[in-house]
């Protein structure tokens, strides 16, 4: 054959020389041999394999050259396993088991042809003629060359190896089978027929997705033959069958090995008995077994012996099976296996373990068997062996979503894929991918990669990924830790039954809360079907809120708004704590909950921490100016800033109720928030009006605005200045600016409270800087200077508030000082404000802004430090309370413990507060009187049910302090 060593290396010969040494005796007619040759993952050990072979078959060219199909069966074979090449040099007649098409050989005939070839009659499965285990070995090898042939044919591998891994299985159970015909014909056929002995087989053997070479894990049954057999005696017998067949198939011989035969999975593991009776079994599994064990018998089947006895052992082991996931720490101690596997894994292999390693085989297996026993318990239609079939139930019914159940899959059937590739090379035992690029290349043509290298490694490490993401979101699920709580019976509830559990777990109304539950799972729609997997979870998680029957109210309502959306519930069931944080919010905060369910689609945002950082200022003023330019009307523009609003309060109450953000936190957040929407609004506003073009408009904030310590039920206190002189159409400006926020509607008002301007509510609405510091140097009250103190330009024109703001500054921090009148002055004003805005019949004590050593009292005491030395310390000039508590701590105008006292007062007061507004839905500085919502503002608090009344004591503890402190430097200082 003329043909170049070049031509050689590019059509994937290795060893070109070698090769072209090879092909230069053989004719021009050979070539189309050469192609099949070119085309099998390995062409040199393909070429050389042939090579050899012909010499020990006279003809085998010139056969192949007739027969293509052969051809090209033996030379992927001889190209994909130099095992199985030594074999057919060994064995030249199994080229025969090449010659039919590929197919499934059926289970019954591996069977038969494995006995005959140990002697045995395939009807009775008993020994006619002596023999050793030798024969059994060729004709196991013999049987893989057909599947190896069938799989390396199959023009997609990955698509195919579910049924190869059957196959492999039915092989090990007919090896089985003639390795216990000839241990019988070893013990003696008399003695054997005494006994009747089952194989179960578990793992993979058992799921039938068996390896080329695996252990083959199984467990012994026995019983007497009759009742003239003494128990004692059956299981001596017993023994030794099951000693010798586990010999026969995992010894080494000339002839080569099969597998080894583990029966580590048994009762006690290597130090117990290798047989026991079924009686023996049942006591072992009720009284000792650990949850492990169960996990094992979950791919129980029988494989081999007596098959009736067999399936008697899977039906006494199967309903332990199914309840072990009621055991306590059950998912604990499922999580902590698999890490220990990981743990155990030598470092110079993890990072290319296929079975055991993050992302790899395991990771699959385990999620898959976790859902299952957690699931399965109920719901028998997850009760399979086989991964792939348990991950398609999963699917089928809900429990996972389509994409991921597809991706999981092929992910898995790839790994195994793989698996088999590495393996089916030397047969021999091996998950670790290899390093050598000879091995990568051979592995990446199998699979039938354009670039055999690069490909394969791009796959394999997606595929990790992959896996490693799905199995952290569904083996990590929390709603799976909830059900897992969940005893069966509580998943099997009747209806007098079912509320009987709703009133245990603290619903007030459980006849409603059935009905919720009824609308919610009712039908045969996958809707259906996933909201019956997350109520148990999402029942439990409302009842550990301050008010379940509100949680499954507005559960349902959502889902009703929602259910429809087709990452609403997928999200709920994957999306690792979104579920939990879902229920919640529903069930503790009615504000929240509110904000919700007039924008459904913000529950995406509790899938994941960093979506409930609040956003900044300039980020939502962008986002708010973008969705107004995209409205018609100022109406328009201002619905959908303050949709934006609406939904970045949620947000916010929810990184609150969730604990990512503190109160000081919220302060910022809710501030920011404010400016950006007053900001944006106003511009909307400007350009509506008729106001002189070139003047603009500043709105500086006052108050808790101002101080950037906004709560969830603060107005924004604000003045405005103008750069003009059309005060006239700036005062419409601002009107309708506080008419469209304040606007009846679906989303929460903005009120702008304008009663800090100069003069009051009496005063201008608006006026322009000269007319501000006109009226500060001539009229300027005592009240007027403490309103500055908080006073900061956050929208509008920021250069003209800061102008402004220039002007202010000698009165707000005045050089000298307070007078004595100013000091007595603001003492006046505060005791009438205790007096006029105390509402009638209200318990001071109780009342968080205006009681002894609340919020007004702490504020208060502040200022008047602030005023008092801010002229002479410029470090006390902010607006921030507990940052001017500081400096004035620093300055020594206030002792530590004094400052202490005020600041815990303030932040307790803020935060408890913040959660009545969370609570009710409705703002609130006095405890609530209903013994519900005082617990839940209570619970919010970190506290345990039913702690209202300590939550009142412990609060008016702290305010009782700070009021000393208040009564010595505000009212005596």
């Amino acid at each position: 054959m003329q043909i170049t060593q070049g031509t050689l290396a590019r059509r994937g010969f290795a060893d070109s020389s070698a090769a072209h040494q090879r092909l230069a005796g053989w004719d021009e007619a050979y070539e189309p041999l050469l192609d099949l040759i070119a085309g099998s993952a390995d062409p040199d050990q393909a070429l050389l394999g042939l090579d050899r072979l012909t010499e020990q078959v006279p003809g085998l060219l010139d056969r192949l050259l007739a027969d293509r199909d052969l051809a090209r069966r033996t030379i992927l074979v001889l190209g994909g396993s130099s095992a199985l090449v030594q074999h057919l040099l060994a064995h030249p007649g199994d080229l025969d088991q090449l010659a039919s098409p590929p197919r499934r050989t059926p289970a019954d005939q591996l069977r038969s042809e494995l006995l005959r070839a140990v002697g045995a009659d395939p009807a009775s499965a008993t020994p006619v003629a002596g023999t050793d285990g030798d024969p059994l070995r060729i004709a196991y090898r013999g049987a893989l060359v057909r599947v190896a042939a069938r799989d390396l044919c199959a023009p997609e591998p990955i698509e195919i190896m579910p049924d190869i891994a059957a196959e492999l299985a039915d092989l090990a159970d007919a090896t089985l089978e003639a390795a216990l015909a000839v241990a019988r014909r070893d013990v003696g056929p008399d003695r054997a027929a005494r006994v009747l002995l089952s194989v179960i087989a578990l793992g993979k053997t058992g799921a039938q997705e068996l390896n080329y070479v695996s252990d083959v894990d199984v467990l012994f049954v026995a019983e007497a033959a009759d009742d003239h057999v003494p128990t004692d005696e059956a299981i001596r017998i017993a023994t030794q069958l099951a000693s010798r067949l586990v010999v026969i198939c995992s010894a080494h011989t000339a002839a080569g090995t099969i597998w080894q035969v583990d029966t580590a999975l048994r009762p006690e593991g290597k130090a117990g008995q290798l047989v026991r009776t079924l009686a023996s079994h049942r006591g072992y599994y009720e009284k000792w077994a650990q949850t492990w064990e169960f996990q094992a018998m979950l791919k129980a089947r029988p494989a081999a012996g007596d098959l009736a006895l067999g399936q008697d052992f899977v039906e006494m082991i199967t309903p332990m099976v199914w309840r072990v996931a009621e055991r306590e720490n059950f998912i604990d101690d499922a999580r902590n296996m698999r890490l220990r596997v990981i743990d155990h894994i030598p470092e110079k292999v993890g990072e290319r373990e296929l079975k055991l390693g993050a992302g790899g085989l395991r990771d699959v297996e385990f999620s898959v068997q976790l859902l299952q026993l957690v699931h399965g318990r109920v719901d028998e239609r997850l009760r399979s062996r086989s991964t792939l079939e348990g991950l398609r139930s999963l699917v089928d019914h809900g429990y996972v979503g389509r994409e991921d159940g597809k991706s999981f899959a092929l992910a898995y059937q790839f790994l195994r894929s793989l698996e088999h590739r590495i393996q089916l090379q030397r047969l021999r035992r091996t998950h670790v991918l290899p390093t050598a690029e000879d091995d990568l290349r051979r592995l990446g043509r199998s699979l039938h990669y354009a670039d055999p290298i690069n490909g394969l490694l791009n796959t394999w490490h997606s595929t990790a990924q992959r896996v490693r993401a799905l199995h952290r979101r569904l083996f990590y699920s929390p709603v799976l830790d909830a059900v897992a709580n969940i005893p069966s019976e509580g998943l099997r509830l009747t209806a007098d039954a079912a509320r009987d559990r709703l009133a245990a777990l603290g619903y007030a109304d459980p006849r409603a809360a059935l009905r919720h539950i009824e609308a919610l799972s009712q039908g045969v729609s996958r809707r259906a079907e996933i909201q019956r997997q997350l109520l148990p979870a999402m029942l439990g998680w409302f009842a550990d809120g301050a008010n379940p029957d509100h949680g499954l109210l507005a559960f349902r309502q959502t889902s009703e708004a929602l259910g429809n959306s087709p990452w609403y519930l997928r999200a709920l069931r994957d999306e690792g704590e979104l579920a939990h944080r879902f229920a919640t919010i529903l069930a503790s905060s009615r504000y929240a909950t509110s904000l919700l369910l007039r924008a459904p689609q913000s529950v995406q945002m509790l899938a994941d921490d960093r979506e409930l950082i609040p956003r900044t200022f300039e980020r939502l003023r962008s986002e708010m100016s973008a969705a107004a330019g995209r409205q018609s009307s100022p109406t328009g523009a201002v619905e959908a800033i303050r949709a934006i609003r609406r939904r970045e309060l949620f947000r916010i109450a929810a990184g609150d109720l969730l604990g990512v953000s503190d109160v000081l936190q919220v302060g910022e957040a809710l501030t920011d928030l404010a400016s950006a929407t007053i900001h944006t609004a106003l511009s909307v506003c400007r350009e509506a009006e008729e106001l002189d073009p070139e003047s603009t408009i500043a709105v500086i904030a006052m108050g808790h605005w101002g101080g950037r310590e906004l709560g969830y039920a603060s107005d924004a206190d604000a003045m405005f200045v103008l750069s003009g002189d059309d005060t006239r159409g700036g005062s419409a400006v601002i009107s309708e600016l506080r008419r469209l926020l304040s606007r009846p509607g679906a989303d929460p008002v903005l009120e702008i409270d304008t009663r800090l301007r100069p003069e009051g509510s009496g005063g201008p609405l608006i006026r322009s800087l000269a007319a501000y510091r006109g009226y500060y140097q001539r009229w300027s009250a005592t009240w007027e200077m403490q309103a500055l103190v908080r006073a900061a330009p956050l929208a509008g024109d920021l250069d003209l508030g800061r102008e402004l703001m220039a002007i202010v500054e000698p009165y707000r921090w005045p050089a000298d000082g307070l007078t004595a009148t100013q000091v007595t002055d603001i003492r006046r004003l505060k005791a009438r404000m205790e007096v006029e805005r105390l509402p009638r019949g209200a318990d001071p004590a109780k009342h968080l802004k205006l009681g002894p050593g609340g919020l007004s009292d702490v504020e208060w005491t502040v200022q008047l430090l602030q005023l008092q030395h801010a002229g002479r310390l410029p470090q006390l000039r902010t607006g921030r309370t507990l940052e001017a508590l500081d400096a004035a701590t620093a300055a020594g105008l206030i002792g530590q413990r004094e400052a202490d006292w005020l600041r815990d007062a303030w932040l307790m007061a803020s935060r408890i507060r913040n959660r009545i507004m969370l609570v009710r839905g409705r703002a609130s500085d006095t405890f609530p009187t209903d013994p519900r919502e005082l617990s839940a503002v209570a619970q919010l608090l970190g506290r345990r049910p039913g702690e209202g009344s300590h939550l009142v004591a412990d609060y008016q503890r702290v305010a009782r302090r700070a009021r000393r402190v208040v009564e010595d430097i505000f009212w005596q200082g």
